[in-house]
């Protein structure tokens, strides 16, 4: 898809990309901008994010923690 940068500066998101990631009037973004890359990172709140790891393997992940016994 394409867009057009308005003289403003502004961005308009096509419906058929609004529709795919649930985009709703007033949603946050973060912008990341690299090497000539913009990426929009919708903000959520830290409820939507409540169990997302559930049944993850987490082994070889962490450092085995050495206890210390005095």
């Amino acid at each position: 898809m394409e867009v057009v940068v308005s003289p403003e500066y502004q961005v308009v998101i096509p419906k058929e990309v609004r529709k795919q990631i649930d985009l709703k009037d007033g949603q946050r973004f973060q912008i990341i901008a690299k090497e000539g890359i913009i990426s929009l990172i919708p903000d959520h709140d830290i409820k939507y994010f409540r169990g997302f790891l559930k049944g993850m393997d987490n082994k070889g992940i962490r450092e085995e923690e050495e206890r210390l016994w005095y």
